[in-house]
């Protein structure tokens, strides 16, 4: 932005200039590829770390389900081991119970008979053992094949060679864990005292769950592999989306704001709704920057004219002629007007983006009709009619739909002659408030219609002093409100412009036309003071709220 001083004849006219100016900031390459060079380790650590967590997961869980079941297999054989011990010796109680040796028919003459009876006779199943004790000497035993000899250990013959009654325990051999039971063994008219023993070499007995929680490692250990690529293919494709995204902002430019991020196929997830959000963070930062370059082409466009304007004239200006000098005070008092009027529109234009460019309230719409036909009488001497007023709260900036209302009616003034009509009005239709404009006028050229709310656009006026932004601000303040502005035109028979608006919150026509002893509002019924509502091309004014040049 430039600003010039020219003084003449004891008068100083400051103008501003307005120069296009763009900066370019590149980036090092050292720096961008470090930066890509630091994201591609954040990227690989963070996928690592997932990787790392899960394989810490699975290891866990594969520990403590081999160590459980491992335990519950050990307390499975235990049990087992001591369920047949003492089904063992019920066995022998069953056979000894008669004193009759079931091999020869005859009565048991010793403790020595008995026990060999007993020991010979039942098969000992593999890791189990029986031994026969005569007044705490071994006698007897089943099998040979043992990890170790009890029969040769003292400690064991001590412990359970010479019991006075049955022991259930347990033994530390050289084997490992032996759990037996002693049961003692007499017989009338015998005085040795015998005792015959169980045995169960639990440590071998273990094997088979000792074995089992190794297959079980085994199988997790392979399993873990599995795991371990699976996580691996699945963390890159849950950061895949991270990646995109980093990829995205790299490549992010001043003025290039259009790359996206693919979300087509991703499952809707957590890290898909990040990729949403950044995209919809660069669509709103591309909306900006749209409209800031908008904005300032808008302002460099226009205001080369009155510039060049003012320019010329002060060049020429004879400063010895004080008529010159008047007239050349006056236009550019009236460049400067419009320059400054061209200036707020545009600002307006540029706030018409930001959230708080509307502030809606619930607002009285029959106040508010009433309210905007009262200010537009004073725009310019027409045959001022408001045809029909909604009585109803509707959601709005009241404001803001001022300030709509009044460009519109303005803009008829300039399409308009001194005896033609220009008519207001407001309705509920379909939930939504309807506000309009209507003139006699010269009305639009055919094709028109949409082009007029752009930026700029003059349709066929010829005003010069116009710059094309007052229907662009109507635009405007109709989208922050989430309404849609309409226009009904034809060369020779004027232009209705209007304005639908949601945020209806409720209806009190019926309660107006009750308090006005009018009939409820209908098709053929407006909410207007005492008037019928007509075809809508033939619209008539309210005998009331009239105002004639």
């Amino acid at each position: 932005m430039m600003t010039t001083v020219a003084t003449t004849g004891g008068m100083t006219v400051a103008t501003t200039m307005a120069e296009e100016v763009t900066m370019t900031t590149a980036e090092p390459p050292d720096t961008a590829s470090e930066q890509a060079a630091n994201s591609g380790r954040r990227v690989l650590s963070t996928r690592f770390r997932i990787l790392g967590f899960v394989l810490l997961l699975v290891l866990l869980a594969l520990l403590v389900s081999t160590f459980v079941t491992w335990r519950l297999l050990i307390a499975a054989t235990n049990e087992r081991m001591d369920s047949l011990l003492h089904g063992e010796i019920e066995e022998f109680g069953r056979l000894t119970e008669s004193g009759v040796n079931s091999r020869t028919g005859e009565r048991f003459t010793s403790v020595d008979e008995v026990l060999a009876f007993a020991i010979t006779f039942n098969l000992a199943q593999p890791n189990e053992k029986f031994l026969g004790y005569i007044d705490g000497d071994f006698a007897y035993e089943s099998r040979l094949q043992a990890p170790v000899r009890l029969s040769e250990d003292p400690v064991f013959a001590t412990l359970a060679g010479s019991v006075d009654e049955t022991l259930a325990d347990l033994y530390e051999s050289g084997a490992g864990e032996v759990r037996f039971i002693a049961v003692p063994v007499t017989l009338a008219g015998d005085p040795a005292k015998g005792v015959i023993v169980a045995a169960y070499f639990a440590d071998q007995e273990r094997q088979a769950a000792d074995e089992a929680a190794r297959v079980m490692l085994l199988v997790g250990g392979g399993t873990l592999v599995l795991a371990s690529l699976a996580a691996w293919i699945l963390a890159g494709r849950i950061l895949r989306p991270i990646r995109a995204i980093t990829d995205a902002a790299r490549q992010i430019g001043e003025t290039d704001l259009s790359r996206r991020i693919d979300l087509r196929g991703d499952p809707q997830d957590e890290i898909a709704e990040l990729g949403a959000t950044f995209n919809g963070m660069l669509d709103r930062l591309e909306a900006g920057f749209d409209s800031q370059r908008r904005f300032l082409d808008d302002v460099s466009h226009e205001l080369r004219t009155p510039i060049t304007i003012v320019r010329g004239h002060m060049e020429l200006l004879d400063t010895q002629d004080p008529e010159d000098i008047a007239e050349t005070t006056a236009l550019v008092d009236d460049e400067l007007d419009r320059m400054n009027r061209l200036v707020t529109d545009l600002l307006t234009l540029a706030r018409a983006e930001q959230p708080e460019f509307v502030v809606p309230v619930p607002t009285d719409a029959g106040t508010l009709t009433h309210s905007i036909f009262d200010k537009v009488g004073a725009l310019a001497d027409r045959r001022w009619m408001l045809e029909s007023v909604a009585w109803s709260t509707v959601l709005l900036d009241a404001q803001r739909i001022t300030q709509a209302m009044i460009a519109l009616a303005h803009n008829a003034t300039h399409h308009t002659e001194p005896d033609h009509h220009i008519s207001l009005g407001s309705r509920i239709m379909d939930g939504n408030l309807w506000l309009w404009v209507s003139d006699s006028g010269t009305g639009l050229e055919p094709g028109t219609e949409r082009r007029v709310f752009e930026r700029f656009a003059r349709g066929n006026s010829a005003r010069p002093d116009g710059a094309g932004l007052g229907l662009a601000i109507v635009g405007a303040i109709v989208a922050a409100h989430r309404g849609r502005v309409s226009v009904d035109s034809s060369p020779g028979r004027g232009a209705t412009f209007t304005l639908v608006l949601p945020g209806v919150m409720a209806d009190d026509e019926p309660a107006a036309a009750e308090a006005a002893n009018l009939p409820p509002s209908n098709k053929k019924t407006s909410s207007a003071d005492d008037t019928q509502t007509v075809d809508s091309n033939r619209r008539v004014g309210d005998t009331k709220r009239m105002r004639l040049p």
